[in-house]
């Protein structure tokens, strides 16, 4: 019996993956708002099978609520995150927090009503009720920090696994549900005294799941990434798409990889044609360096003059980082305020002094709205010495960044440390 429930456990697994990035995938045809709602509408259900529902699995007891819905939960949160952005990922959160506190203050003015129990029924157990709406609650408290905290682990695991997008998600999962377990398993101990079984039992089902939305994590991606094939004639999706010009213009913007806010390119068309620059320059014998520019202390510019402002802020750092640009360089956002110049035929020293000159011209021409300028932080390196492939390089270069910022900031960091000399020309090899 044991092993049934395993193999049930595991088709739910697949099951809910496979629905729920479907929703996602298709979110442009479909709209967002049908995987939020899916997700949502699925909470109530996780929370309920989390107090009463538990089956015996080979490695404890286990409640699929928890283990499997919750868990997915958080890792659809994830690859939210990844399709879209953390202003995205807020909603379903705040929406399912603010909902369950309305679901208990509800339930308290129903405790009022004089109830009628029709022929045949039962009568409605309230207690029950109020236990459920505050089990919501904590549990939506946690998946608020749940939330917050994968995609942080997922960013910082990649400073060390750049370009190991499933082992990021994996490792960040596997960490992020081991704290959640911990604070879920708290709440069910002190209203439903569940026994320490539930709690490792849980544990182990919920690494486990992780793993199995990780393979189809893997899968997805190969899929995601197979050319569709071109079809003919004019479709109904088409004539919907028409009646939405913002849905027409990411369309274009997702096919001509230009981001849409600073107007640079994306990071999928970095990572389409760096590959390429850095092969064809290797194999010509000529240098090629890569420059991560990350915009010091931006955070404090969105805090204190608001997200519009901080907005026009990238816009500015992007222009002048273009206008310092030769016209064979590649420039573009890799994500937030980080940027990525791609110098095709130039050396270390060569990138060093045309890095500088970007910074003090960002310097001098970016201001914030209280009238102090706007600082840039670089980190360099060069192929081939630093690296052949573009995760190298970019690894590298992080590294470098990482380095500049620890520097004190507004400065740039190439093999040899800080930039310091006289300005050059930016030269090729």
């Amino acid at each position: 019996m044991h092993w049934f429930n395993l193999d049930l456990f595991l088709c739910e697994a697949a099951i809910y993956f496979a629905v729920m990035t479907t929703f996602l995938h298709f979110r442009r045809q479909l709209g967002l708002g049908v995987f939020l709602t899916a997700l949502g509408v699925m909470h109530f259900m996780e929370t309920y099978l989390a107090a009463v529902f538990y089956i015996q699995l080979p490695f404890g007891t286990v409640s699929p609520g928890s283990s499997v819905f919750f868990a997915g939960k958080l890792m659809m949160i994830l690859l939210l995150y990844l399709k879209e952005d953390a202003a995205t990922v807020r909603q379903p959160i705040y929406g399912l927090f603010l909902g369950n506190l309305l679901t208990v203050g509800i339930a308290q003015i129903l405790h009022a009503h004089q109830l009628v129990v029709l022929p045949g029924g039962r009568p409605a157990d309230m207690a029950f009720l109020n236990e459920m709406g505050w089990l919501m609650v904590w549990g939506t408290a946690l998946l608020y920090i749940d939330a917050i905290g994968i995609i942080l682990l997922y960013e910082r695991i990649g400073k060390i696994l750049r370009g190991h997008v499933v082992i990021r998600f994996a490792l960040s999962g596997l960490l992020m549900l081991t704290f959640d377990q911990i604070g879920f398993y708290s709440a069910l101990h002190f209203l439903f005294d569940a026994p320490p079984s539930v709690f490792f039992g849980g544990l182990y089902a919920k690494l486990l799941a992780v793993l199995i939305y990780s393979v189809m994590f893997a899968i997805y991606l190969r899929i995601d990434h197979i050319p569709r094939r071109a079809k003919s004639g004019r479709e109904i999706t088409d004539i919907f798409n028409d009646l939405t010009f913002r849905e027409r213009y990411q369309a274009l913007l997702a096919r001509t990889g230009i981001d849409g806010l600073t107007g640079v390119f994306d990071r999928s068309r970095l990572e389409a044609d760096a590959p390429k620059l850095i092969r064809e320059c290797i194999d010509q014998h000529r240098c090629i360096s890569l420059v991560i520019v990350d915009a010091d202390n931006f955070k404090e510019v969105n805090d204190l003059f608001g997200h519009l402002r901080g907005d026009q802020v990238l816009k500015d750092v992007a222009s002048r980082l273009q206008i310092g640009s030769r016209p064979s360089d590649h420039l573009s956002r890799f994500g937030g305020e980080e940027f990525v110049l791609l110098l095709p035929n130039t050396d270390h020293d060569g990138a060093l002094a045309l890095a500088e000159r970007a910074r003090l011209n960002v310097r001098r021409y970016v201001i914030r709205p209280d009238g102090r300028p706007v600082t840039v932080s670089m980190g360099i390196a060069t192929a081939p010495e630093d690296g052949q492939t573009l995760d190298l390089l970019l690894a590298r270069a992080d590294e470098r960044l990482y380095r500049a910022k620890s520097d004190g900031r507004d400065n740039v960091h190439g093999r040899l440390g800080r930039f310091v000399g006289p300005l050059a020309g930016a030269g090729g090899s």
